[in-house]
């Protein structure tokens, strides 16, 4: 018998809360969505961060969350549509672009980006 475990979901945009009841061998996003949970997602295949959410207590696992780096999942941050319970959980909504500058902003603006000239006339 698989256990099912109790998943309270937080929108922070909206300061409301949904709670789904969610087996260990399910998928959060999906099973959420079965229950009539509307959340942002977007490829579905942990490659993005449209469904990115910070973990305020409990634990899951994402194995295949290749969308966010080690170090954010470290940090308490898991994709809900390839994250399992392994416990109960309290979870927050986060805002795809604040994730995506967490994860990837290191790497942008470094400088102006110049249009129109081809690089040998610059």
């Amino acid at each position: 018998m698989v256990p099912t475990y109790t998943v309270r979901i937080r929108d922070r945009h909206t300061n409301t809360e949904q709670t789904v009841e969610v087996p260990a061998d399910r998928y959060i996003l999906a099973t959420a969505e079965e229950q009539g949970v509307k959340l942002p997602f977007s490829c579905r295949n942990g490659a993005c961060t449209a469904c990115a959410v910070r973990v305020l207590s409990g634990d899951l696992h994402q194995p295949e969350a290749m969308g966010l780096s080690p170090h954010l999942q470290r940090q308490g941050y898991a994709l809900l549509c390839v994250s399992y319970p392994h416990t109960s959980l309290l979870v927050e909504t986060q805002d795809e672009d604040e994730v995506y500058e967490l994860q990837f902003g290191r790497y942008f603006g470094k400088g102006k980006v110049r249009r129109g000239l081809p690089l040998d006339e610059e």
